[in-house]
Order: structure tokens, then C-alpha cells, then sequence
């Protein structure tokens, strides 16, 4: 059963797959009693925008689900996909865009289409599993670096520089935008600081990072000041844009390479139009009301710096993920977060072993525009009472409570 699976009798249906109900806000249902809800990544609030329910609504009366029906090659191109690729890529600040129907599968599949056997590829150790994924795929050589280390990177050039030499391919270097886990950014200005160094290009996964990092919401690379020097850039709909979908943008002529070489999208049917009518609606949104964004990090920030105030470790953040980590095992995780719901109706994430270190738990939280100020002081409240239980030992039992 793994590491986790053990103890899925104890935690099937509450820690693990659980079923949250109701309008997607910042409070919903959890076995029929409300709580304070900080697991979902619904930055802007537009999950449950009244604009975009319309939307959403209308394009599915007026298409269905089933328009298009084939692939973008042969019978599945429609003008409002093309309308989409063309915002998306002005929105990012690149030359062009191709739509994928999914996130996880989008990035295996473009790492996958980008190299060959004779290809060097050079990436973060905290790189999420679909760019692992991905690179199992590979069948030339990867050179992994510590995460975030630069100096660890230019050694790792130099072997894959050595190396490239060899096969007569080229190095690919991918990293992230904003680390969901962690909350901190990838270093894509230092990065992109060594092609004066070294020949490579740099895919960069920006999932947690467009729509709400940089001045208009384009990305961790707007945020960072290298736009133009990110060769391909990866973004999702399943965060800020709360829908499902993504998208990779980058030069024409690479693009235009992905459309015909991608084979999860060659194969497999086109995103449905009222994903697409969607996705058009949730990035105009993005484009003309930037208080979202700005309410968001007015949340982001208060709860942070309030959790900071009060003792607590929430690592090298510098997104609105805020991960709070604390000292314990499995059981105890479990434990603190049943506390959490049950007797303060707080539903957030708990990470245990084997995602993290063994003794580590984090209780991972994801403020939104949709929060309240009210939220962040009853949340630090609450959490600082929990801490005082953990230190205590008081849920060190040895098990995990019965939840059933």
C-alpha cells in the first residue's frame, strides 16, 4: 500500500478524498457543517464569479460538451480556440500559444515533444510530478540540481554542456514559477543570467503563477523581469483561472513545432467550447479588474505576516501559498487537522510523509480574493491553539483518530 496507502481504512473519504460541497467560496460544506475552506486553488474568486457562471452556463447551452468533435488536426479547430491562443500568448508576453486540454498531462507531453535521446535536460529537485513524469520519459541524460541552488545549476550546465557536445543536442533547463508546495519562486532571473555562460533554453511551469504574480497577473516571469528571456512558458487553468485546461506559449516557430508534434493532442479530442468561451471570459476578467489580484495579496499578506508574528515557520514564501510547517508524524498531522475541522470548522491541507520528510507535517493554506480579513484573524487564532496541542503532545496517540 506505500507509505500513505497504509492508512487509507483510517483516512478515505476525510484526509483523503474528501468531499467538499456547496458554492466554491471561502466557506462550503464538509459533512454537512460549514467551515472555513483554505485548500483550494481559487486565487482570483472567480470560481463562483457571477460573470463567469453566466458564461459558463451559456456557452454550455448554446455548444454542449461535445463541439468540437475530433482533434485540433483533423476536424477540431474553431475560431474561438484560435481567439484563446492569441490572448493567452499577448497575456504572457510571447509571440504565440497552443492550448492543451490538461495541465499534468500538457507538461509531460511538451517535455516530451521538446527532446530526444540526444537531448541534455537540466532541472529543480523540487520540480512538481508532472515534469518528473515527463522526464522519465526521456531516453538521453538529466542532470537534477538542488532546488533554487544557482551554483549547483552552473555545475550541472557544465556537465550537460559536455555532454550535449557528445550527442549533438541541445540542453533544456525546466524549473517552476511559483513552487506550489513550497511557495517560493523559481530563481528565473539568475537563471536566465547564465546564457551568457551556457547555450540552453528554459521551460519554465508557471501553474501557481499566472493570472495573479507581476504587475498585470502575466506571470512569475513579469514578476521577475525576464519575460523575453524565457524561451517557453507552461501556464494551467486549474488555479487562478478555476476552470481545467492549459496552455504552453512561446516563439511561432516552437509552437507551431508542439502543434504538430505533441502526440496527447494530436490523438485526443479538442478542449469543448465552453471551456474555451470560458477561458476567454475568466482572462478578461483577469485583464480589467486587477482589485482582485490586489485583494488577494491583501489576504496572502495579512495571513502571513500574522502567522510570522505569532512564531510560526511558513519557509521562504513569496506567493500567496503559504505553507506552515510544524514538527511531527503522520497520526499527528492527521490528528491536528481533524482537530482543525471538527472543533474550529478550519478545513485546510495537511502534508505528511512520504511528501514530506518523515517528522515534518505541513498544513498547506491557499488564501483567495473571496477571504475576509475577519477569516485570516480567526485562522490565526485558531492555529496558534492547535500549536499550543501539538507542543503539548496532546495528539501523539499513535494513531489516527476514528473519523467514521
Amino acid at each position: 500500500m506505500g507509505p500513505l496507502g497504509q492508512y487509507a481504512s483510517e483516512v478515505h473519504g476525510y484526509f483523503t478524498f474528501p468531499k467538499l460541497e456547496g458554492d466554491i467560496s471561502n466557506r462550503m460544506q464538509f459533512r454537512n457543517k460549514e467551515k472555513l475552506v483554505w485548500s483550494l486553488n481559487n486565487y482570483l474568486g472567480l470560481a463562483n464569479h457571477p460573470e463567469i457562471r453566466k458564461v459558463d452556463a451559456e456557452a454550455a447551452k448554446e455548444y454542449g460538451l461535445a463541439l468540437p468533435m475530433g482533434a485540433r488536426m483533423m476536424s477540431g479547430q474553431t475560431n474561438l480556440h484560435e481567439q484563446l491562443e492569441g490572448e493567452l500568448a499577448s497575456f504572457v508576453g510571447k509571440e504565440a500559444a497552443y492550448l492543451l486540454n490538461f495541465g499534468y498531462q500538457g507538461m509531460v507531453s511538451v517535455i516530451d515533444a521538446m527532446i530526444d535521446r540526444n537531448d541534455v535536460v537540466v532541472y529543480d529537485s523540487e520540480s512538481h510530478a508532472c515534469i518528473i513524469d515527463g522526464l522519465r520519459m526521456h531516453l538521453g541524460k538529466r542532470y537534477v540540481y538542488p532546488h533554487n541552488n544557482i551554483e549547483n545549476l552552473r555545475k550541472q550546465l557544465e556537465r550537460a554542456s559536455i555532454m550535449a557536445a557528445k550527442t549533438g543536442g541541445g540542453i533544456l533547463v525546466i524549473t517552476e514559477g511559483v513552487f506550489g508546495m513550497s511557495g517560493d519562486l523559481g530563481k528565473l532571473d539568475e537563471i536566465v543570467a547564465l546564457k551568457k555562460e551556457f547555450n540552453f533554453r528554459i521551460l519554465v511551469d508557471d501553474a501557481h503563477g499566472v493570472g495573479i504574480m507581476g504587475e498585470t497577473g502575466a506571470g512569475t516571469h513579469q514578476h521577475l523581469g525576464v519575460v523575453d528571456e524565457i524561451d517557453l512558458f507552461f501556464g494551467t487553468f486549474a488555479k487562478a483561472f478555476a476552470s481545467i485546461g492549459a496552455f504552453v506559449a512561446g516563439p511561432k516557430e516552437i509552437i507551431t513545432y508542439l502543434m504538430y508534434n505533441m502526440r496527447s493532442q494530436i490523438y485526443a479530442k479538442s478542449l469543448p467550447m465552453p471551456l474555451v468561451a470560458g477561458a476567454l471570459k475568466r482572462l478578461e476578467i483577469m485583464r480589467n479588474h486587477p482589485e482582485l489580484r490586489e485583494k488577494l495579496w491583501i489576504i496572502a499578506t495579512a495571513l502571513q505576516t500574522g502567522l510570522i508574528a505569532r512564531g510560526f515557520n511558513i519557509g521562504n514564501t513569496q506567493s500567496p501559498v503559504t505553507p506552515v510547517v510544524l514538527n511531527g508524524d503522520t497520526p499527528e498531522g492527521a490528528n491536528l487537522a481533524h482537530d482543525l475541522r471538527e472543533n474550529f470548522n478550519i478545513f485546510c491541507s495537511v502534508v505528511a510523509y512520504p511528501v514530506v520528510p518523515k517528522g515534518m507535517i505541513i498544513l498547506r493554506l491557499i488564501p483567495t480574493a473571496v477571504h475576509t480579513l475577519e477569516d485570516v484573524e480567526y485562522t490565526l487564532e485558531s492555529f496558534s491553539k492547535v500549536k499550543d496541542k501539538l507542543d503539548r503532545g496532546e495528539y501523539a496517540t499513535g494513531k489516527i483518530v476514528d473519523v467514521l
